[in-house]
């Protein structure tokens, strides 16, 4: 997909969400897809995790972790979208209106910097939990602090923003793209439901290519790896062969595509409900 210029191809959008919309939107959007699909998110884990499916736990306590998803689904969304619907206007400025593409991947990137200063520390927590490692989440929390400090809770940070820009880049300026072609198609500005389908499709094309970032996170985090992200990835091939550095593709997959549409239709219509109170003008 290229950076087009015709901006009847892609045309801006013809308001701009407000910041305190945006947040409380993106916080609805975080906990309803995080709680409602957070089964898969732990097989998808422990299909990454270095034991194996089984070892990690398998089929048994697919909840577990829960708490610490939920805890950080809403900020961790409401900083997100909230960042992306300020930088927008500014990345416009910067890049012009005939750069749509520039513009979403510059503020999605922003966003995804933002949302992991909250989402990291509960996404190690959790995923510790979903292998087994932590039994609770504040006995979890406690043992991570008397043993790693305040960094192991960060424990890779970097590498979490390593997938979630690449993944921002490829989703947020497809699903605006594609949004932005069936308003041209209908005439009119896409209903929730169609943002949540373009939402799915994009999400779902995004995770599938963006995978072996994600076995390198997951190691990370679980404490199976201190290489690096570039490091990891290239010691996963050569100890494991390439197809584990896709292991969990197919519930990642399935979990973005199914997740895109649950966010994007969450965000979406909690946009619509709120404009319609009259709280906020367009």
């Amino acid at each position: 997909m290229s950076d087009s210029k015709d901006t009847k191809a892609a045309p801006a959008p013809s308001f701009d969400t407000p910041f305190t919309m945006a947040l409380l939107s993106g916080a609805c959007a975080g906990v309803s897809v995080d709680v409602s699909l957070y089964p898969i998110d732990t097989i998808k884990t422990r299909c990454q995790a270095q034991e194996g499916f089984f070892k990690a736990g398998g089929f048994k306590g697919i909840y577990r972790g829960l708490g610490a998803a939920a805890l950080g689904s809403a900020p961790g969304a409401s900083l997100f979208f909230s960042t992306y619907e300020t930088v927008k206007p500014i990345a416009r400025g910067i890049f012009g209106e005939d750069r749509p593409v520039s513009v979403q991947g510059f503020a999605a990137s922003s966003g995804e910097c933002m949302a992991c200063l909250v989402r990291v520390p509960t996404e190690v927590v959790k995923q510790r939990m979903q292998t087994g490692q932590y039994t609770s989440l504040s006995s979890g929390a406690l043992k991570l602090m008397s043993t790693e400090g305040i960094a192991g809770f960060y424990r890779g940070y970097f590498t979490t923003i390593t997938r979630e820009i690449p993944f921002a880049l490829i989703q947020f300026p497809l699903w605006e793209r594609m949004k932005a072609e069936i308003a041209n198609w209908q005439g009119h500005e896409t209903d929730p439901w169609q943002g949540a389908l373009c939402g799915s499709a994009s999400g779902a094309f995004a995770a599938a290519i963006t995978t072996p970032l994600d076995v390198a996170k997951t190691r990370i985090m679980l404490g199976q790896s201190d290489k690096g992200f570039v490091g990891t990835i290239r010691h996963v091939y050569k100890k494991e062969g390439a197809r584990a550095c896709f292991a969990g593709v197919e519930p990642r997959t399935f979990w973005m595509g199914l997740g895109g549409f649950v966010f994007f239709f969450a965000y979406e219509q909690a946009c619509v409900q709120f404009r319609k109170s009259g709280v906020w003008s367009e």
